[in-house]
């Protein structure tokens, strides 16, 4: 009889956690946002509070996979925050002192290829299917093949605290910083688009885009006007490319306090979110497609999937 397990995915933006049973089936899904990625790109270190409160949300999530019975069957995977760290290390020796459990650092490739596996089987789109991954500190962009295969990716330095810290200091951002955050986007997406084509993959050639993590699903809720953050509402919703582009404007030109209004975004979100909007709009509009559909599901539940 298979035994319950448990995956945490750090990531630059929050720390999610969940716990499956020996079949497969949801015991429990949680997420804090840590911002373990401030100030990384900048200094290239990991700033003392926001590891401090990313190790004590770990040692939380430690209390809760033990009270469902998950003994030594975790995974405790870090992005591109700690990827992007010198001192790495504090890390892990923080992990293994809260948890026992070794964490390790997982490749861009490596993330993509997770979020991939766990959105495009809980999401049913046209294939070829493309899976976008935009996240605080790195942008995943996978290309599937018509059998469901991956038949590329790219992990690229671009996401929603990385594009805010370096170029949308104003609150709200002026006119002149929303262009040069735009053309860094561009710039990304050229890259994006020389090294799927080395892949022998062009970037407008799927069918449908699925968008998820944090940015896409809470733009997702927005879209749908929601009072608060409703996971199986924002599940598989298709948010129009027009209605995207309009969302995008209208973030970028709120402050971060008229953000934190809004009912779906998180805490902890509200100052970022309008870069991660600027991204999934660059995106789409790159790859051609009319809308992206959301999925809650993503690279956690693939990390879980890889424990069975």
């Amino acid at each position: 009889m298979s035994t319950p397990r448990a995956a945490v995915d750090v990531g630059s933006n929050s720390v999610r956690l969940l716990v499956v049973d020996g079949d497969g089936a949801r015991l429990t899904r949680e997420m804090v946002i840590t911002r373990l990625a401030a100030g990384v790109d900048s200094t290239g270190h990991l700033d003392d509070r926001a590891l401090a409160r990313t190790l004590e949300t770990i040692a939380g999530f430690r209390v809760v996979w033990r009270s469902h019975g998950v003994r030594d069957r975790v995974r405790i995977a870090a992005t591109s925050a700690v990827r992007d760290a010198a001192d790495r290390e504090r890390f892990f020796d923080g992990v293994r002192a809260a948890t026992g459990v070794e964490a390790e650092v997982i490749t861009g490739e490596e993330e993509a290829q997770l979020a991939y596996l766990g959105a495009a089987t809980a999401v049913e789109v046209a294939r070829p299917t493309a899976v976008i991954d935009i996240g605080g500190g790195s942008t995943e962009l996978i290309l599937g093949g018509s059998n469901g295969e991956v038949a590329g990716s790219v992990s690229l330095q671009l996401g929603c605290v990385r594009v805010t810290e370096r170029h949308l200091a104003s609150d709200p951002p002026s006119v002149d910083e929303l262009r040069t955050a735009r053309a860094m986007i561009e710039q990304q997406l050229d890259h994006a688009e020389a090294v799927l084509a080395e892949q022998g993959v062009a970037i407008t050639g799927a069918a449908s885009l699925i968008g998820v993590a944090g940015t896409a699903t809470t733009l997702g809720a927005i879209h749908l006007g929601l009072p608060g953050y409703d996971e199986d509402r924002i599940h598989r919703t298709r948010l129009p490319a027009p209605a995207l582009a309009a969302l995008a404007e209208r973030l970028s030109g709120m402050t971060s306090s008229q953000r934190a209004t809004l009912g779906p975004v998180q805490p902890g979100r509200e100052d970022v979110i309008h870069g991660g909007a600027l991204v999934l709009h660059a995106a789409l509009a790159r790859m051609g497609l009319d809308e992206v559909t959301i999925s809650e599901a993503d690279n956690l539940d693939g990390l879980v999937a890889s424990l069975a």
